[in-house]
Order: C-alpha cells, then structure tokens, then sequence
C-alpha cells in the first residue's frame, strides 16, 4: 500500500475571466520510506497538491490517500498519518516553546509525550530555547518549531513544504540531519523545495509539475542520465553573441551553456572572442538536477506554446536550440509514459 496516493486529481479556481486548472489530472503514488521531492516553478500546483493533501483545500475531481485513508472521507486517520510543515511561520505568540509542543500533543490525544519533545528540541537544535517565548525567536528558529510541530505526534508521512527558505545554512544542516535520520527509520518524506541541490542530494525520486501536469516523474539518478549534455561554465561583464545568448543560463556574470564535448567547447569560445567578450574563470561540470529541471520545464512549455501556435518572443520559426538539447526532443515527457 502506497504511503500517499494521488489519484486523477484535479482543482479548478472559477473566475470570470475563465476558470483556472491549477491541478490537471495528477496521479502518482509515493512508496513508504521513500524520500520523495515534488518540484516546479512558481505557479505549477504544488503548494495547491499539498493543501489537498493536508486537508486545507478541496480536489475538484480524484482522490488522494494517505496510509489508505481518503483525506476528505477518512480525514481523522488521514491526518493523523500526516505531519505537515507549512511555508508560512505561523505560531501562538502567548506559549514557550516547549507549551506549544504539549499543546500541539494535546491536538492528537497525546499526553505525556515529554521525552519525545526533548528528543525533537536537541535533534533540531532547540534544547536551549525549550523555555523562549515564541515572540522571542528569530525566523530561523521559528522555522525549526513548525518542524518540531510538524513531528510530535510521530507521523508515517512527514511533508516538508520549502521548509528551507529563506534560513541559514547552520539550519539547513541541522533539519536534513534529522530529517534523513527519521527517513532512514521508516518515515516517508514529501518534500517541495526551489533548492534543487538539496532535492538531488536527499531524494530518491522526483515528480516534476508544470501549468497543473506531471511532466517528469522517475528516480532522481534516471532522470541526471538524462541530462542531454555537459555544461560550460565561465564569467565575463560582455555581451554574448546572439547565437549564444539565446541558449545561455546567465546569472549575474556567471554563463553556463550546454557543451556535449570538446568541439562545441572550442566553437562556444571561439565565438565569444570573435565577439570580443573577455572570459575568467572557465571550467566544465556534469549537468546537475537544475539543468534536467529547466531542460524539462523549457519542453513543456515549448509543448504548450505550440499546441497554442505562440512562440516566444523573438524567436524563429525554426533553428533554436533550447538549453541542454533540441527544441523538436521528447522533454516534456522524461521519465514518464509517453500519453
């Protein structure tokens, strides 16, 4: 039995400028134990998957389970088996730390649950805050609370909703050791993120969503195989040539271009110096999960833009070649069955 089943789920906002599909169809299932990451740029439904999920939103159509409990028709079990860490911080300004930890106890019918609080307050770094006040912590440590919420009724299934945003690193560090501890114990993690290092590192599988679809789904070693080259990468204050720029991934002076081998190295950097752009700090790395992610999103919206006979802006018909690959490959649908 599936530790989180999504089923045919779709949600659609009215409007009347016409109604929104925010969910279209999403269906997968999520193994226990598995450390599982959902990923997609902003917008894609994820945060509206999750809220399904928890049972602070409604699915237009399709089911979703949990531990075989239908989270609308079953909600009690269903939410007993879930731990749930929102992106907001959201807390009760009136109690310590360690009271709102026996409060949220007291939520699941659970008393005397102080030996498994004080674990949680030293496994996240807590212990020397177990007496603050709420009010009187910082956002990082704030942060760290939901999580401890999130856990002090010992759920199967822990959901991590960006639980990293916008934290210092100590945290980061701090929460994963934890996290993949209980992981390894038996826990099955769902975890959304914008962090694609931390989703290749921890997860063992990956669903890609994109306009409300499934567009990728595989283990996360199948879907790096995939990566249609390897990367060059180098800074420079010039402009690229056009050739170039169209395919580039530029951030701040940082470039990085798809380079499948040592000619189209060379055919990049020789056309940079016939631009007369001055290059530093030139190296080569394996495509990561961020190249296989914006090569997959890039695919799926080509999909769309021409199943709507839009290109984008600037573009010719013919002749453009997208990061890491062919705008005419099969992107959209990597490491899911071809519809």
């Amino acid at each position: 039995m599936p530790a989180v089943s999504f089923q045919n789920v779709s949600k659609i906002y009215p409007s009347s400028r016409g109604d929104l599909h925010a969910l279209k169809a999403v269906s997968f299932d999520i193994q226990p134990g598995e450390f599982f990451g959902l990923l997609g740029p902003n917008g894609a439904g994820k945060t509206t998957l999750i809220s399904i999920l928890a049972g602070l939103a409604r699915a237009t159509g399709g089911r979703v389970l949990v531990k075989g409990h239908d989270v609308q028709t079953d909600y009690q079990a269903a939410r007993r088996a879930l731990g749930v860490v929102p992106q907001e911080l959201v807390f009760d300004p009136f109690f310590n730390v360690r009271e709102a930890l026996r409060f949220q106890s007291g939520y699941f019918g659970i008393r005397h649950n102080d030996a498994w609080i004080d674990e949680l307050l030293d496994g996240l770094g807590l212990a020397d805050k177990a007496g603050a006040n709420m009010r009187q912590l910082s956002g990082g440590m704030k942060r760290r609370v939901l999580v401890a919420q999130a856990l002090v009724h010992k759920p199967p299934v822990i959901v991590l909703d960006e639980p990293t945003a916008g934290v210092d690193v100590e945290l980061r560090q701090t929460l994963w050791q934890f996290i993949s501890q209980l992981n390894k114990q038996g826990s099955t993690v769902l975890l959304t993120t914008h962090y694609l290092e931390e989703a290749e590192a921890l997860c063992n599988r990956i669903a890609m969503l994109n306009r409300g679809e499934v567009v990728a789904l595989d283990r996360t070693s199948e879907l790096l195989k995939r990566a249609a080259s390897n990367v060059l990468r180098f800074k420079t204050d010039d402009a690229l040539p056009d050739d170039l720029a169209v395919m580039a991934r530029v951030t701040g002076r940082v470039v990085q271009l798809p380079a499948n081998d040592a000619i189209a190295v060379e055919r990049i950097l020789a056309s940079v110096r016939e631009a007369g752009a001055r290059v530093e700090d030139i190296e080569i790395r394996k495509a990561d999960l961020e190249d296989v992610f914006l090569e997959v999103i890039e695919g799926s919206n080509s999909a769309h833009r021409a199943q709507e006979g839009v290109l984008p802006p600037g573009l010719p018909k013919v002749g453009r070649t997208s990061l890491g690959g062919r705008e005419d490959t099969s992107v959209p649908n990597v490491g899911a069955p071809s519809p």
